[in-house]
């Protein structure tokens, strides 16, 4: 397909010279631009479809260049990127060499921060509206080529505790403050609690319509005038048409005006006009349609929330498969877990399909929950389950976890609750770049006492971790594993129970030259660089470590009596990981360290990508991790002489 408007596009001023009754020709371009794109790559799709009318408008009647556009998540962000000339990037989405699924400022200018977590957008404006305040930059009628301030949210974000905080003091702004609320009644799945149930009663008013006799309702709830009253005498026609009675927004000092059509172009585009120099606080209400222009998406929000590569044919649309999921693994494993034990619950943050947690919900209702984008208060609830006797498991992405820090500290670990979390997306994520990698489960949780963190190396070791978890009662424990599917690489031996504080033998021999401890599924990389270092004789050993914390004192302290180095690996930050763990206990333990070689994520940030070209940038790839332990052999311990290798033939015996 051509896309002669869209082509066109090398920065918003380029849309402002197309006329508004073409733009919904350019919305039809963007749209398949995406979806044809996303069906090759993967991304987010239902978000982006659901928001290309309303990014349009925006861009039409702001100046991005000046004003300031933040995003909430961002994982709606495409249209924004085609409007400030990324077209020719996003043939390459989510790769080193193209667009990055997220805001990126590397990219752009028009970018301002970096994210992918919800809640955020409301105060990191209202932070640049006071910047602009001080620096005398605002925009004001006495200004009027100064900055204006968007705040792009969603419906479930905005219940976001962070967010419901920024709202708190947006509200005693005086100065223009727009926040436009993007409801499309969807999160990634349904979204959960009060709030979304008071959204979904809201109709879109009509337009233009007993313009009096609406504006003489609004004032009538309004004694004295007070904060709609005030407005109504500043605002424009179109605004006090659609000012909202009684509003929830207006408690926290914003006006609200809505519901209106956030695929009419027009309309938005003329309220934007006269809400831009509103010099107030307000909230513009959109409702929206979540993959709004292909059927498949509008139906199915929540599958092409974020799809795996997918192709459409006249029989329908089929994702395209990798293989069996951790997650997948995850979910059958749960539903067994609470089939077994009816003390066991499960809830998670807003993530029931990205986490599996989906399957539990429908064969346990009344023993699972999905809380909404609220981690915290998700992680409270769950201390509350353990404090009642149950046994609780928080499902959440590792890149979220920290969002419930707190709370984990305060309301589980002080008080020795058994609250069992479930850490998907561990490690590199692929495509989702730096915003949602999961490098520092280890280094918040270890600081925990009586904490117990385990990682998962397969499907069997998942079940196995998450059976030990169900009857751990001493305090929080958490299990974490990849965004990656599951490998039958070790599943020929039976997979031993896990035993607290104990590694599994995965490859071992009479006298080793070395010893890896891995972490987590890096046990798959070690396991083909030793298939690479056989090829020459090195004689290695590897281990399933299966616990950061309490580490296998007993393994490390008999290899290093042997003199055998030791090199840990995991896919985490290198500071304050499970390398950093071992080094750690061996210095308690009294032992000798030197001989401890730590392979993990460095101290950088790795962006957008495949999962496997970010572990070969991080040095986790069999050749990266076999070049690794040559070096270490090839050099003796302080003097950098070459070291002996090994002549004799390669003997492996069973793993227990």
């Amino acid at each position: 397909m051509q896309f002669p408007l869209l082509s066109g596009l090398k920065s918003p001023a380029d849309l402002k010279k197309i006329p508004i009754e073409d733009l919904p020709k350019l919305a039809a371009e963007m749209r398949h631009a995406i979806c044809d794109q996303v069906s090759q790559s993967g991304g987010h799709l239902a978000p982006n479809l659901g928001v290309v009318e309303l990014t349009i408008a925006l861009h039409y009647v702001f100046d991005f260049s000046c004003d300031r556009l933040l995003f909430d998540v961002g994982h709606q962000c495409y249209p924004h990127k085609l409007i400030t000339g990324r077209f020719p990037l996003l043939k390459a989405l989510r790769t080193e060499e193209g667009m990055a699924g997220f805001p990126e400022p590397r990219e752009s200018g028009y970018d301002l921060f970096s994210v992918g977590h919800a809640g955020t957008s409301i105060s990191t404006a209202v932070g640049m509206a006071r910047g602009d305040l001080l620096s005398g930059e605002s925009y004001d009628r006495d200004n009027p080529q100064g900055r204006r301030v968007v705040a792009l949210v969603g419906d479930a974000s905005i219940v976001n505790g962070v967010a419901m905080e920024g709202l708190n003091n947006a509200g005693t702004l005086k100065r223009q403050f727009l926040v436009v609320l993007n409801d499309n009644g969807m999160s990634i799945a349904k979204p959960q609690g009060a709030v979304a149930q008071y959204f979904g009663h809201l109709r879109i008013n009509p337009l233009f319509t007993e313009l009096k006799q609406h504006a003489k309702n609004v004032l009538r709830h309004v004694p004295g005038g007070g904060l709609v009253g005030d407005a109504y005498r500043r605002a424009g026609d179109l605004t006090k048409v659609m000012l909202a009675d009684d509003s929830w927004f207006e408690k926290f000092g914003l006006l609200t005006v809505g519901p209106v059509d956030g695929h009419d172009i027009p309309t938005l585009i003329r309220f934007l006009n006269e809400a831009k120099d509103f010099d107030r606080p307000m909230v513009l209400h959109v409702k929206t349609v979540k993959g709004k222009g292909y059927d498949f998406a509008e139906s199915d929000a929540t599958t092409f929330h974020s799809p795996k590569p997918f192709v459409v044919s006249d029989h329908g649309v089929k994702l395209k498969s990798s293989g069996r999921s951790f997650t997948a693994a995850f979910a059958d494993a749960l539903y067994d877990v609470m089939k077994r034990d009816d003390r066991v619950v499960a809830a998670t943050a807003a993530m029931p399909d990205g986490t599996g947690v989906a399957k539990v919900m429908s064969e346990f209702p009344d023993r699972t929950w999905d809380t909404g984008i609220c981690e915290s208060h998700a992680m409270d609830m769950m201390a509350g389950l353990a404090k009642t006797g149950l046994k609780p498991f928080f499902a959440v992405y590792s890149t979220f976890l920290q969002r419930a820090f707190d709370q984990a500290f305060q309301e589980v670990a002080l008080q020795g609750l058994p609250v069992r979390l479930c850490l998907d997306r561990a490690g590199l994520v692929g495509g989702d770049g730096a915003v949602h990698h999961g490098f520092c489960d280890v280094s918040i949780l270890k600081v925990l006492p009586d904490a117990v963190l385990m990682a998962a190396l397969d499907e069997p070791s998942l079940r196995a971790s998450l059976d030990f978890m169900r009857t751990c009662d001493q305090g929080l424990s958490a299990v974490r594993y990849p965004r990656d599917s599951v490998s039958d690489r070790f599943t020929d031996s039976p997979c031993p129970p896990f035993e607290r504080g104990k590694a599994r033998p995965l490859i071992t021999h009479d006298n080793p030259d070395i010893a890896i401890l891995a972490y987590g599924t890096p046990a798959l990389s070690a396991a083909d660089a030793i298939d690479l270092l056989s090829e020459h004789a090195y004689i290695v050993d590897l281990y399933d470590a299966r616990f950061a914390k309490p580490v296998d004192i007993e393994l490390v302290r008999s290899l290093i009596e042997r003199g055998i180095p030791i090199v840990t690996i995991e896919d985490h930050s290198v500071q304050g990981g499970f390398g950093s763990c071992v080094i750690e206990a061996a210095n308690d333990a009294g032992l000798d360290t030197r001989g401890i070689h730590r392979l993990g994520l460095p101290d950088r940030w790795i962006y957008q990508g495949s999962r496997a070209g970010q572990l070969a940038q991080a040095g986790l790839d069999p050749a990266s991790v076999a070049r690794t332990v040559r070096s270490i052999l090839d050099a003796s311990p302080g003097t950098g002489e070459p070291g002996r290798i090994r002549t004799k033939p390669l003997q492996r015996t069973p793993s227990p």
